[in-house]
């Protein structure tokens, strides 16, 4: 495993987190016609359907798949979609679902045998004070949070570094390729995902949401599926194989920042003074936790 990012794979790494970061604008759009539990059900569904009639499934244990489809697709984005409809702001979630990072951390080093190095911790220290300086403008912009919320996009988090571990280990033990992997556990929360959306979204008038939704809506859900799962999913998890954990996971620190430009490119918005400043603690975290052992090793060579 190397601990230096080429630069193809760097831009790679950016792609992921760039579509991640738009992804908040199609979800936020897609619940307003679709209960949360619905819209995560689609989003699997329609990546799974007809991708895994074309891929080999993963040669791995049925419960690796299983674990992996239950902890990013039931719970990540089930809780996700969840806390954003009980009044999480898009933007307060994209930057609250980053705590991810450090329980992806914390898990792989306990469990995936990786090694935590002190660039690695002061990077992630200076990149997680610009995800609290752009939270503490987003609060104080008026941003809506409920606890309830809050609490629900924070287990989220913990579910994606959950995953994040199971996809790293099925790499390490059973060199599985990274998209099948994503293509077959994405067969395994649709249905979870639908009972629960009878269960607690009002039965049958779930259902005729999805069938009323409009074609805007129906874009999003395949900018989901396609793009921030099929696409992102499959491309962070080779990544994580190839490439230590702590090196790879707080790139998605830059997912919020990739959020903000993409709101600044399309829609006109500028960034205010203290989001500026948070982008750039964010960056330079980062770039200490990507140049900082090349640098520690040329000075001391």
């Amino acid at each position: 495993m190397t601990h230096r990012l080429s630069p193809a794979h760097l831009v790679l790494t950016l792609a992921v987190v760039t579509v991640w970061g738009f992804a908040f604008v199609p979800i936020r759009l897609a619940l307003d016609e679709i209960p949360p539990f619905a819209l995560a059900a689609l989003r699997f569904l329609f990546a799974a359907v007809p991708a895994f009639l074309l891929v080999r499934r993963p040669d791995m244990p049925w419960r690796g798949v299983v674990g992996y489809g239950l902890a990013i697709g039931v719970f990540q984005f089930g809780l996700l979609f969840l806390g954003m409809k009980l009044g999480m702001a898009a933007g307060l979630s994209s930057l609250v679902i980053q705590t991810q990072v450090f329980f992806t951390i914390g898990l792989a080093v306990a469990f995936a045998g990786d090694r935590f190095h002190r660039w690695n911790a002061l990077g992630a220290i200076v990149a997680a004070g610009g995800i609290v300086v752009l939270g503490g403008y987003k609060l104080a912009s008026g941003a809506g949070a409920t606890l309830a919320g809050f609490m629900l996009v924070i287990a989220a988090a913990f579910a994606w570094g959950v995953g994040n571990v199971i996809a790293k280990r099925a790499g390490a033990d059973h060199d599985v390729d990274a998209f099948s992997l994503v293509v077959w556990s994405s067969l395994v929360p649709p249905l979870p995902l639908a009972v629960a959306s009878y269960l607690f979204e009002g039965g049958a008038d779930a259902w005729r949401a999805v069938a009323s939704a409009s074609t805007l809506t129906w874009a999003c859900v395949g900018f989901l599926s396609w793009g921030a799962t099929l696409f992102a999913f499959g491309a962070w998890n080779r990544l994580l194989h190839t490439y230590p954990t702590p090196l790879i996971s707080p790139f998605a620190l830059l997912v919020p920042v990739s959020g903000l430009a993409s709101a600044a490119i399309l829609l006109g918005e500028r960034l205010a003074p203290a989001q500026a400043a948070g982008v750039a603690l964010v960056l330079a975290g980062l770039a200490v936790n990507v140049l900082g052992p090349l640098a520690s090793r040329r000075a001391s060579g």
